[in-house]
């Protein structure tokens, strides 16, 4: 265990420092296993903020990023180009939903949501600077933690502070099963042809592993495409496999306009974005004069090792193998359905794909919930990497998980539901 005192150097993310003595500290990872110093073996079942698909240290991934370091590890991106990005936006055109696509890199989910938004609202004024655009997203929406970001997002403990600084956004009812009506009305009654709709397909993440289904997702998308609204799918955790296809956008026959994409793209090897949009947005900057274009970028894009990892992650992702490890984690989820519904505090089992969900029947305070730290740190105990939101205990493991350690896991988690 590493000591936190005041000699301490690190102000570590989504924390409340005051309080905390020790943190674990990860020497190695190998697959799906996080090892301590102190020589403890943790199940990585969140794949490190839904990030890992390969399971982590994976050979094949390590030795392509090294082959590009030592070829080429970064040039500027702006004026110059490489094969590994050249390379990458083409493999993903095999992969992504049909269309004419351009790829916009940057570093991080966030950040490929603010270039988004703000790609689409200067679309939106090329011709006229004054024009009104109004950004739509769900409710129990997340879309990270910059000021767009946020700002498109629904408000709640991670944009309290700095409420009175965002651009307004309308949050309308998410399409959850009993909430498909009400999501329609209110995209009748506030989508024109200058909106940006924000979205995350299928899975609500951070909003508590929201789930709703892909004929609600149709007839959403639909209605407001009839509107004019340019569709942007947060894709960043629910991309490359995670809902059971290569992105939750293939599950639906109406197509977004951008698509942003992070986490799995480098198979959580390092950071890297991209911002994918339709053709018509890239010809729409097409300009004689520098300052039509969009102005927006930043040191590390495009990088080449960035590159490689998403590469050889897309070499993986490829494999029948991969795709039929990825089933077999849905069919061990829906195997347990019913051994998880039957425990007195376990309501609302919910799956897609990879993705297993449910609450404890405690009142929902959200991601501050209480019980939120008694189970996490229940859960390391045991061995397992579990990070609740609230009240909301969820399973997101790699693909190489054996499904025996899945049905162990599950079998923690009641032992650790028993004891409470």
């Amino acid at each position: 265990m590493q000591s936190v005192d005041e000699s301490y150097p690190i102000w570590h993310p989504f924390s409340q420092m005051k309080g905390t003595t020790e943190l674990p500290k990860v020497v190695k990872a190998q697959d799906v296993w996080l090892h301590t110093e102190d020589g403890k073996k943790i199940f990585d079942a969140i794949s490190s903020w839904w990030v890992n698909l390969h399971g982590h240290s994976h050979p094949y991934i390590a030795q392509k990023v090294h082959e590009q370091m030592l070829q080429l590890e970064h040039v500027i991106f702006a004026g110059f180009t490489h094969d590994p990005a050249i390379e990458l936006s083409k493999r993903l055109l095999n992969h992504l939903p049909q269309g004419e696509w351009k790829f916009f890199f940057s570093d991080n989910g966030s950040t490929a949501i603010e270039v988004a938004l703000k790609m689409a609202i200067q679309y939106f004024r090329r011709e006229d600077m004054t024009r009104k655009v109004k950004v739509i997203a769900l409710d129990g929406s997340y879309h990270g933690d910059t000021f767009g970001a946020m700002a498109a997002a629904e408000r709640s403990v991670f944009t309290d502070p700095w409420d009175d600084m965002f651009f307004e956004a309308i949050h309308i009812p998410a399409p959850t099963p009993g909430s498909e009506q009400a999501c329609f009305d209110a995209i009748e009654a506030n989508a024109t042809d200058t909106t940006v709709f924000f979205y995350e397909p299928m899975v609500q993440g951070a909003g508590g592993m929201r789930m709703y289904s892909k004929e609600a997702m149709q007839e959403m998308l639909h209605r407001l495409k009839n509107k004019g609204a340019i569709l942007v799918a947060d894709e960043v955790m629910t991309g490359f496999g995670r809902l059971g296809s290569w992105f939750a956008s293939d599950q639906c026959e109406q197509k977004p306009d951008m698509i942003a994409l992070s986490k799995g793209l480098t198979g959580g090897a390092l950071p890297m974005s991209l911002t994918v949009c339709d053709q018509r947005f890239y010809d729409a900057f097409l300009h004689d004069e520098f300052a039509k274009g969009f102005l927006h970028g930043h040191s590390f894009t495009g990088n080449p090792i960035g590159c490689a990892a998403a590469l050889a992650s897309l070499d993986l992702m490829e494999k029948e193998e991969t795709w039929q490890k990825i089933k077999a984690i849905e069919q061990c989820y829906r195997d347990h359905v019913e051994e998880l519904s039957s425990h007195p505090m376990i309501h609302n089992v919910r799956i897609t794909g990879t993705v297993l969900a449910f609450d404890i029947k405690e009142s929902n305070q959200g991601y501050i919930h209480p019980l939120r730290d008694r189970l996490y740190k229940a859960f390391l105990e045991k061995g397992v990497l579990l990070r609740p939101l609230g009240n909301v205990v969820y399973l997101l493991p790699p693909y190489s998980t054996p499904i025996e350690l899945i049905e162990d896991t599950i079998q923690k988690i009641l032992e650790t539901l028993n004891e409470l």
